[in-house]
C-alpha cells in the first residue's frame, strides 16, 4: 500500500517536531539537578556562591510548604543556569531561621552572592514569586 506524499510529508514534519521537543526537554532537565538541601552548616557557603539562590524555609508538617514546593521547582527548572533553589528544613536546622527572624513558613529568601535581596512569605501564587524573581534573575 502506497502512502499519499502529502501524508508522508506531514508525518515526517510531526516526527521532526517531536524529536526536537524531546531533545529540548532533555537539555533543560540536564541544566537543573533539583533543589539543594541546605543545613545550618552549609547555608553560608551555598548562598555566597555566584548567582542568585532562592532558599525555601519549610517543615515536614507544613501543608502550605508542600503546596508551594512543586511551584518553586517548576520555577527553578525554567530558570536553570540563572537561579538555584535551596531548601532548609527549619525543624532540623533551627539556627539559620532564627538568624533571619523567620516566624512563619513557607518563607522564601532570595540571595545574591551572600546578600539577602528579597523575600516572599506564604504560599503565594506562582506569578507573585516570578515577579519578585524577575527583578533579580
Amino acid at each position: 500500500m502506497m502512502d499519499d506524499p502529502e501524508l508522508a510529508a506531514i508525518r515526517a514534519r510531526k516526527l521532526e517536531q517531536l524529536l526536537a521537543s524531546a531533545s529540548a526537554t532533555k537539555a533543560s532537565a540536564r541544566g537543573w539537578t533539583g533543589p539543594i538541601t541546605l543545613t545550618d552548616t552549609t547555608f553560608d557557603g551555598e548562598v555566597r556562591k555566584p548567582g542568585p539562590i532562592l532558599v525555601d524555609f519549610w517543615a515536614e508538617w507544613c501543608g502550605p510548604c508542600h503546596r508551594v514546593a512543586p511551584v518553586l521547582e517548576e520555577i527553578a527548572r525554567a530558570r536553570a543556569g540563572r537561579l538555584r533553589l535551596g531548601k532548609l528544613n527549619i525543624d532540623e536546622n533551627p539556627r539559620t531561621p532564627a538568624r533571619f527572624q523567620i516566624t512563619s513558613i513557607p518563607t522564601m529568601l532570595l540571595f545574591r552572592e551572600g546578600a539577602l535581596v528579597d523575600s516572599v512569605i506564604g504560599a503565594v501564587p506562582k506569578a507573585q514569586i516570578e515577579s519578585v524573581l524577575a527583578l533579580w534573575t
